[in-house]
């Protein structure tokens, strides 16, 4: 997946819901026995385990921050010019 993609819908609920339990102050392990009891699982169809946790929402805080900064608009910066002779 490039990253400027856009997550697929199951992509997206899930890490709604990792950042839901994370605010409620659930740790990884917890997030990820958590996912497994739902029968949700990691985008390569395996297990949660703490690490995938991890490396999951480090991926998308990092996403996050490479897109709002292609998106931003930036302002020109125009500077000072000059033109010169010089003798041949």
């Amino acid at each position: 997946m490039h990253y400027q993609d856009r997550w697929t819908p199951q992509q997206e609920r899930t890490i709604q819901l990792v950042k839901k339990l994370e605010k409620s102050g659930l740790g990884y392990r917890r997030i990820a026995k958590y996912l497994n009891a739902k029968g949700i699982r990691t985008s390569k169809g395996n297990s949660w385990k703490n690490t995938n946790v991890f490396s999951f929402l480090k991926r998308y805080k990092e996403r996050q921050e490479r897109l709002a900064f292609i998106e931003k608009e930036y302002e020109p910066v125009w500077g000072k010019m000059e033109v010169g002779w010089a003798k041949i």
